[in-house]
């Protein structure tokens, strides 16, 4: 069973000891149609985007303007409607897909943790990556050299234990962290 999720960001439970916690909001999403090997195309609600193919789409499954993204996810309906939310009550453990946070383009010390060089007055070797090391032979910088670079804005899949489901709201509450900013869109998968 997967499903679609929002971060809303990060608190601690009241009990003794307290445990941090992530708060994660489920998509409401409706089951387009049911394929092959338990998957489905499944609609949900994500920004303002409508074109013509999204018109289409809306037609052909009869739903409302508001499902305008479309995703092929693992559910456990078998016919249309809305997606089936009960297997989060008694699931325990959970596989989370987010993008980390972006960083842009970062130096080597906050990318790769350079230790950098003196401080003082006549030093020219402060945030710098100092020698790339190769002479004549091979004549090129090897593959996977640490360098300066674009950083963060990767896919990174964590599992955590599920502390609580509220079907009301549709807030499932996860132990520990999961990457991503407040407000991140991901995917989340039952493993147990």
């Amino acid at each position: 069973m997967e499903f679609l999720a929002e971060k809303i960001g990060m608190s601690r439970t009241i009990a003794k000891p307290s445990i941090p916690v992530t708060l994660l909001k489920i998509k409401p999403m409706k089951v387009c149609e049911v394929l092959e090997d338990g998957k489905a195309i499944v609609a949900y609600h994500q920004g303002k985007s409508l074109n013509k193919a999204i018109a289409g789409q809306q037609k052909k499954y009869n739903l409302d303007k508001e499902y305008n993204k479309f995703a092929t996810l693992e559910v456990g309906n078998t016919q249309a409607g809305d997606l089936d939310l009960s297997s989060l009550e008694s699931a325990k453990r959970v596989k989370v897909s987010f993008n980390t946070k972006g960083r842009g383009f970062s130096g080597v010390i906050k990318r790769w943790n350079f230790q950098g060089g003196p401080a003082a007055h006549g030093s020219r070797f402060h945030r710098r990556p100092g020698s790339i090391g190769n002479r004549e032979w091979p004549g090129r910088v090897q593959p996977g050299k640490k360098m300066a670079g674009h950083y963060g804005n990767e896919k990174v899949t964590v599992q955590n234990e599920v502390v609580s489901f509220d079907k009301e709201h549709n807030l499932l509450v996860l132990k520990g962290s999961i990457p991503g900013f407040n407000g991140a869109f991901g995917k989340l998968k039952i493993i147990g």
